[in-house]
């Protein structure tokens, strides 16, 4: 996949199209992410032991891996990652537009 969990993206096509948020999880089986605040589902639920009260639950649905754009975090801008060897065998990714590396994300 061309995003990791904990990248900064934007969406590219749909009805979100032009927001940005954090890739909270990857399903590479299905080829869907789930972006934080978009493509929100609400959800009635009937009370359990987990969640006593019930009511009415919104969360986050995944999208099409395809319908999100990698941002590069030097140029701020929505851009297509390319893949290259260090020196040292390790796989890094890089900014089409400026040819930065883009750091792996920090996830909390």
């Amino acid at each position: 996949m061309h995003v990791r969990r904990g990248d900064q993206v934007a969406v590219i096509a749909g009805n979100y199209r032009g927001s940005r948020g954090r890739v909270l999880r990857v399903i590479p089986n299905e080829n869907r992410v789930v972006v934080e605040g978009i493509n929100m589902r609400t959800r009635h639920q009937r009370p359990s032991q987990a969640n006593p009260e019930g009511g009415i639950v919104t969360f986050e649905a995944p999208i099409h891996a395809s319908n999100v754009m990698l941002v590069c975090p030097h140029c701020d801008e929505p851009a297509r990652a390319r893949k290259r060897h260090d020196p040292d065998g390790t796989l890094e990714r890089l900014c089409v537009r400026c040819e930065t590396p883009i750091p792996v994300a920090e996830v909390k």
